[in-house]
């Protein structure tokens, strides 16, 4: 009995070597000769000119205007995210993002959908995404991606995902639930 057992553990072995390799050569063989180079990806996004005349020590006030109480602030031409609790006296957490194309027009919105982990309009896994408003037929909401990079969009897209650092898209994620207010500024 043992030595059947044996054979058959041998021919299994055998077989999945075989379907591992032919795997791999139709892999292999279905790939471009020479894969297409990936477009230059800042890490982080540039700073305004705003932001770069900003003592690093100091926080980045928040935008006149912005309304009261807890918030998400997000301000368009500063590039620039604020979590503004209700706790007074305590400053908000506050960190740079990369807008996306398709910009909301100023004005307070409720949160209207959360997702954990999906794929972007862009085709890139994001997470932490959180939706509050939409321009011109696109959603637009928060969002990092997987891969920890926060590029410029691509210009010739119409794209709602205005994209952080993962860090900073867990603590907005944290923060923002469903019909939490966002306001947007200019």
């Amino acid at each position: 009995m043992a030595r059947s057992s044996s054979g058959i553990v041998a021919g299994l072995t055998a077989a999945a070597i075989a379907a591992v390799v032919f795997l791999g050569y139709q892999a292999s063989a279905t790939a471009p000769a020479h894969p297409p180079k990936a477009a230059a990806q800042s890490p982080v996004p540039a700073p305004s000119q705003s932001a770069a005349k900003q003592d690093p020590a100091k926080p980045v006030p928040l935008p006149a205007g912005s309304g009261t109480g807890a918030r998400v602030v997000y301000s368009v031409g500063l590039k620039r995210v604020w979590l503004v609790g209700d706790t007074a006296g305590q400053e908000p957490r506050s960190f740079a993002v990369m807008p996306s194309t398709v910009h909301p027009k100023p004005g307070t919105y409720p949160v209207s959908s959360r997702s954990g982990a999906v794929t972007g309009s862009d085709g890139v896994p994001i997470e932490h995404v959180v939706r509050f408003a939409s321009a011109d037929g696109v959603v637009v909401g928060f969002s990092a991606r997987v891969d920890g990079q926060v590029p410029q969009p691509d210009p010739a897209k119409k794209t709602g995902g205005i994209r952080m650092a993962r860090a900073d898209g867990d603590a907005l994620w944290n923060f923002a639930t469903i019909n939490s207010k966002v306001v947007v500024v200019p």
